[in-house]
Parts: C-alpha cells; structure tokens; sequence
C-alpha cells in the first residue's frame, strides 16, 4: 500500500467517525431513550446533592426569607403599601367607632380587614420593612414556600394569617456593639416604681 492509499484510507475513517459522531440520534429508538435516562438519572442525582447541601447549612442570622406581620403593631397607617415599588401589598380596613363614657367624644379607630402580599411580584427590597413605624413587618427566615404546581400563582399571595405564622421564624435583633455608647434610656437610673420623672 503506497503512502497515498494509506492517508486516503485514514482519511475516509476520520470523516466517517466524525459523522458518527455528529449524526443526531433519529427516531428514538433506544439509544434516545437511554441518553434521557442518563439525563433525568444525573438530574436526580443533582438535586438530591443540593437538598442535602441546604439541608446542612444554616441561614446566616439577619437573612431574608420572607415577610412576617405583627399584626398587633398595624395601625393601617397604609406607608408600606404605598412605599412598594411594585405594589405587591394590598391592604383592606375599615372604620369603627367605639362607644364614648359620658361626655365624651366617640373615638374612631381603624380596624385591619386584609392585609396580603404577593410574592410573586414581591422584589424582596425590604422598603416595606424599613418604612414600617410601628415594627409591624419583620423579615422571617423561611424560605420554603409554596408556589409551584398548578395553582402557583395564587399559592404566591400570602393573606394576614400565614404573614402572621412567619413571627415566630423572626430571628432576635444582634446584640449591641460592646464598644457603643449606651442607650439614652439605660443612663438615666430611677429607683422601681417611681415612674416618670415630674417636670
């Protein structure tokens, strides 16, 4: 075999490999099928390595998970809703009058009928939080949610019921710098039961 017959041999080899190689799987057949498994086999395997990654760590302690309502603290002030960039919390109230003693005025007072976030518009900015004046809105450190399946869109909208199941996964504030100044509060010393000072 001369050397010319021999590299047009090795050629013709090269390129019949290479178009093996290209050539998609067509039809099915059972190559296609077992390339799939071999795919939903290592996804499977993926998932299951990043559950028990998650599952090992631990939240850092100031993280945000989701929004939890302290429904006591709510005056319907209506600021966080107002505050939202895209207007995902939406609130209802109404007003009640309370009956007055003798002479006086009756008060009026506002009562939180809704109170509801949607979190899938929600941008997780926490503006709603910062802007709260009376600490209503805290962040929670729960991250497992619904909102997937076939009604994932209205698993998504949390009402005050749920919001107000979340207190209980609000982690503690930090503890005070050693080296801050103390509190304005703390400095002053009364004895107990004095109660406030006379002016």
């Amino acid at each position: 075999m001369t050397a010319d017959a021999r590299f047009s041999a090795e050629a013709a080899d090269s390129t019949a490999d290479a178009t093996r190689r290209r050539a998609p799987l067509s039809g099915g057949g059972i190559s296609a099928v077992s390339a799939e498994a071999a795919d939903s086999t290592a996804d499977a395997r993926l998932s299951a390595e990043a559950a028990d990654n998650t599952a090992d760590q631990s939240l850092p302690a100031r993280s945000r998970g989701v929004i939890a309502l302290l429904e006591a603290n709510c005056t319907v002030c209506m600021i966080c809703a107002r505050e939202c960039p895209d207007w995902c919390i939406h609130i209802a109230s109404h007003t009640e009058t309370a009956p007055s003693v003798g002479s006086a005025r009756p008060r009026r007072h506002t009562v939180l009928d809704r109170f509801a976030i949607d979190y899938g518009q929600c941008l997780y900015c926490g503006i709603c939080v910062e802007v709260c004046p009376f600490d209503a809105l805290h962040w929670a450190q729960e991250y497992d949610y619904p909102g997937t399946g076939a009604r994932a869109v209205d698993d998504l909208v949390h009402e005050r019921d749920r919001l107000g199941a979340w207190v209980v996964d609000v982690p503690p504030p930090p503890p005070l710098d050693p080296g801050a100044e103390p509190a304005p509060e703390a400095a002053v010393r009364r004895p107990p039961g004095t109660g406030t000072p006379s002016r």
